[in-house]
């Protein structure tokens, strides 16, 4: 059975390309331009892998990747980016992705790499945590028939605990995921909105709770 990959990619030229050569490969290929198409398209059909581009017109790639990731799309996710810094690959693994490949790229690497991640691929729910679930539209945090809004930076702090519910995440990863690369944001800055987010946690009447882990970071469950 042929892997269906949604292409994100607001380049024509690559677009194409990749349009082309992945169907060559024997993959079934549906492209979006951005970030809004991407999730239309999410919503209309199941893909069995996704690749985005960090760089898109509407929005961030890892934003797209969160809201996908929220309204319940479980494929694993390639993230094309012309950086290459620590600090993005950091970002895009905690935004939910599962690899990394930086433009320019041999076409063939891209190839092995989603058939890896085919292969690897598990049906692991990162949508929900406890009885919590993130709307992407609206972006809202909801529980059972209530529903708190969400700043966009706390869209993705909440995105990024949900998306790895249980573990215990540094602050210096809820960074990356939250804020733009380069920025300057201290510890206490993330603990100020995670006493926001608790709050509005303690509104919701969610039995879900953020633990602190001293000195390392933060636990969602």
């Amino acid at each position: 059975m042929k892997s269906n990959v949604l292409v994100v990619e607001d380049n024509p030229e690559l677009r194409r390309l990749l349009n082309e050569g992945l169907e060559e490969e024997g993959f079934e290929v549906d492209l979006a331009r951005d970030g809004r198409e991407a999730l239309m398209l999410a919503d209309s059909r199941k893909h069995d892998l996704l690749v985005i581009d960090i760089g898109l017109p509407d929005s961030d790639g890892r934003d797209v990747c969160q809201a996908l990731k929220s309204n319940g799309v479980d494929a694993p996710v390639l993230f094309l980016t012309a950086r290459d810094s620590g600090p993005d690959r950091v970002s895009g693994f905690s935004a939910g992705g599962d690899d990394y490949l930086t433009k320019p790229f041999v076409f063939a690497e891209l190839v092995a790499r989603l058939r890896v991640l085919a292969r690897r691929s598990t049906q692991v729910d990162r949508t929900t945590a406890g009885d919590l679930r993130l709307d992407p539209v609206k972006h809202v945090l909801v529980c059972r028939d209530d529903q708190a809004e969400l700043t966009p930076t706390e869209f993705r702090l909440t995105g990024a605990m949900i998306a790895r519910s249980g573990e215990v995440i540094r602050r210096r990863e809820m960074i990356s995921a939250a804020w733009p690369p380069g920025a300057i944001v201290h510890d206490n800055t993330v603990d100020v909105y995670v006493r926001r987010l608790r709050k509005k946690l303690e509104t919701l009447d969610s039995e879900t709770r953020i633990h602190t882990v001293h000195g390392v970071g933060y636990r969602l469950e």
